[in-house]
């Protein structure tokens, strides 16, 4: 078996276990036997209650939102041939992060818990389909670089402007709460929620794989064997943008993992941007949860944000990738 053939299978197997690990670990540990019968459906009631109501929507929340950005990050690389592209690029996350303040400041979430959520899809798809209108209005990749990163910066900008204005400090704390990235306190309804606008996304990227390998030939070469560029980048974009708006919109803002995974997964699928997607996937949604069960176990009085900690992890991966790049190219 070859090492590419034994990577998914692998991944597989290693996100099954940190899913269960994430299961026992917590602010007290539970053990395997307990575990097990509270996942069958035996057991105390109260293992029950942690284990299916706490515990493992947390964990696949944690999953679920690596792994839309793990997909988008790889798309997105393949897309545009540069390893330093990551969802927050095109100011999807952003977007999201904005409406979903935007909601916060107004007190809008009093009205249901799903307010929330669906105001940072609404960011996202808003946000798509600026991007996606660009894809179709222009044939080079740096403008639409451009335009995700004019996006971003407006709503950098506009939520820095809502902080500023916030009526409480109550109401200030909720946005940065959110804007910090966290899966604490995610039940199966949220998950439910997120789970077809991620698993949606990632079908369009999937469906689109192929295109993702032509363009490693560049645009001109892969516009001569027939694929059709504007399609390509339309595609890409709305499938990483959806799946990062339900990422968000489940978790809130986390960076760098979409960035980080696909880097790692890169040199074993031959440097091939379609054979990356299902590994980054999983790749992204492991460290996820890996991270997650850190930031419960952590002694500290307050627990940690989740984005906060895959930014500690990140950023330094970020700037080893980015120093390895220009050392290449130098």
């Amino acid at each position: 078996m070859t090492p590419n053939r034994a990577l998914i299978p692998a991944l597989l197997v290693a996100c099954i276990l940190a899913v269960f690990t994430a299961c026992l670990l917590g602010s007290t540990p539970m053990p395997i036997d307990r575990v097990l019968l509270a996942l069958f459906g035996s057991g105390e009631v109260a293992d029950q209650i942690v284990v299916w109501q706490i515990r493992l929507p947390r964990a696949l929340a944690a999953f679920a939102t690596g792994a839309a950005l793990g997909i988008s990050g790889a798309g997105l690389q393949g897309l545009l041939r540069n390893p330093l592209a990551e969802p927050g690029v095109l100011g999807v996350s952003a977007s999201a992060s904005l409406f979903a303040t935007f909601s916060l400041y107004y007190g809008l979430v009093a009205l249901s818990p799903w307010v929330l959520p669906i105001a940072a899809m609404l960011g996202a798809l808003a946000a798509t389909a600026l991007i996606a209108l660009a894809a179709i209005k222009t044939r080079s990749v740096v403008t639409l670089i451009l335009v995700g990163v004019g996006i971003s910066a407006f709503a950098g900008a506009a939520m820095s402007l809502l902080m500023n204005l916030a009526p409480t400090p109550f109401t200030l704390s909720d946005m940065i709460n959110w804007m910090l990235g966290s899966v604490a306190n995610r039940s199966f309804r949220e998950l439910g929620f997120a789970a077809p606008f991620i698993i949606g996304g990632g079908a369009i990227l999937l469906t689109s794989r192929r295109g993702l390998s032509a363009l490693t030939l560049g645009e001109e070469a892969a516009s001569g064997i027939g694929l059709n560029l504007r399609n390509q980048r339309i595609l890409t974009v709305l499938g990483a943008g959806i799946a990062t708006g339900g990422s968000v919109a489940l978790a809130g803002a986390i960076g760098f993992v979409g960035i980080v995974a696909p880097h790692i997964v890169r040199p074993f699928v031959g440097h091939d941007p379609a054979r990356s997607l299902i590994p980054s996937t999983l790749l992204a949604g492991l460290i996820l949860v890996l991270a997650d069960i850190g930031v419960r176990i952590l002694p500290t009085v307050n627990e940690l944000k989740l984005g906060v900690v895959a930014s500690l992890i990140g950023a330094p991966a970020f700037i080893w990738i980015a120093m390895g790049r220009r050392a290449i190219h130098d």
